[in-house]
């Protein structure tokens, strides 16, 4: 019996400290499709440490090795933290929620970073995670030149401008950067330049995916809310709203460039199949993301990173059930929503249903 070929899809990962062990799961449903074939990913802080352990992961052995490759960085992960002083309290437990706010060892940490910087209490720059990406992951299979072209994504300190390594020079160096806190960690020295966190310039970076790989299908797997619909009151509220929105600012900004070139393709009835070709997708999960808090994603715990991984797997069932048929045919993020508040009232049509991306208009 012939099978059908395999669709290719580019992934886009955000990044969100242990939050990305919702993508965790939701790269291996993907990864245990068999009708899917990953062509690309494109990576930020969290996104960038998946992105590199699946890419080992399928250069040595294809999906199954690169599902055992995700489990074993996730677990390293949990176990580095399992003696930090960052965990969660009694009360924290008792409410029944993931969150570190009521941490002792985060109150204490947030009290010094506000004070002091991480030049001053962290002078020999100690990052565990630094060590648990060493041990995982082998940085040649990454820059295999035939496997999966992977971008990653960091914020050049001096210019401010994204900063985007490629493959055959992704190194260890190149995930720290990409994930580098500018509040708890030095900025990470590359060949002269000093580089943070990607999440403030490219969280993550389409234009890889849009400019330097073949016309298709990108799949974007966000694990940080656009939309919530509560106004934040307490200070706890206020600092995870200002979070969410700074590391979505960047995708906001690309996702409307991109809306604006279909725009000017359709309506000038340009000669652009290139881009016409390109259709792009979101799996994510409102209703978990939104109940979970700033603080829980410097929670490491097991229980939380399994509980994320399996909401993750199953956000990515149900995107794949509703939108499998749809991939090389159309986007399923509907990408006018970015104008809508923008524009002005002329430029709608009069009586038009406002449009939001995928599960917002549920959220609200």
């Amino acid at each position: 019996m012939n099978r059908q070929p395999k669709k290719s899809i580019k992934l886009a990962l955000q990044g969100g400290g242990a939050h990305g062990a919702f993508t965790w799961g939701v790269l291996d449903q993907l990864l245990e499709d068999e009708r899917l074939q990953i062509a690309a990913i494109s990576g930020t802080s969290a996104g960038a440490m998946n992105a590199v352990a699946l890419a080992d992961g399928m250069a040595a052995g294809g999906p199954a090795e690169a599902r055992k490759r995700l489990e074993s960085f996730w677990s390293a992960t949990s176990a580095a933290a399992r003696y930090s002083p960052i965990q969660r309290s009694p009360i924290d437990m008792m409410m029944g929620n993931w969150s570190l706010d009521y941490s002792p060892g985060l109150m204490f940490m947030e009290y010094v970073s506000q004070h002091f910087s991480p030049y001053d209490f962290n002078p020999f720059d100690f990052n565990p995670l630094r060590d648990v990406v060493a041990g995982c992951i082998d940085f040649e299979r990454v820059n295999d030149p035939s496997g999966i072209r992977v971008f990653l994504t960091a914020t050049n300190v001096r210019t401010g401008r994204p900063k985007i390594f490629r493959e055959p020079d992704i190194t260890l160096d190149c995930v720290m950067a990409s994930a580098c806190l500018p509040f708890l960690f030095k900025a990470v020295e590359i060949d002269g330049e000093a580089y943070w966190d990607g999440g403030y310039m490219g969280n993550p970076a389409l234009f890889p995916l849009v400019d330097e790989c073949e016309a298709g299908d990108v799949v974007l797997i966000q694990i940080n809310p656009f939309h919530r619909p509560e106004v934040p009151r307490s200070a706890v509220d206020i600092r995870n709203r200002l979070n969410e929105i700074t590391f979505n600012a960047s995708l906001f900004k690309e996702l409307r460039s991109l809306a604006f070139l279909w725009e000017i393709i359709h309506h000038e009835n340009l000669e652009r199949e290139r881009y016409r070709d390109i259709h792009v997708h979101a799996i994510h999960d409102a209703a978990t993301m939104l109940a979970l808090r700033v603080s829980s994603k410097l929670n490491a715990e097991w229980a939380f990173l399994t509980y994320l991984r399996d909401q993750g797997r199953e956000a990515a069932r149900d995107w794949l059930s509703q939108h499998y048929d749809d991939l090389g045919k159309r986007n399923t993020l509907d990408l006018s929503w970015v104008f809508s508040e923008s524009l002005r009232p002329a430029h709608l049509e009069e009586g038009a249903e406002r449009n939001y991306p995928i599960g917002v208009a549920a959220a609200q």
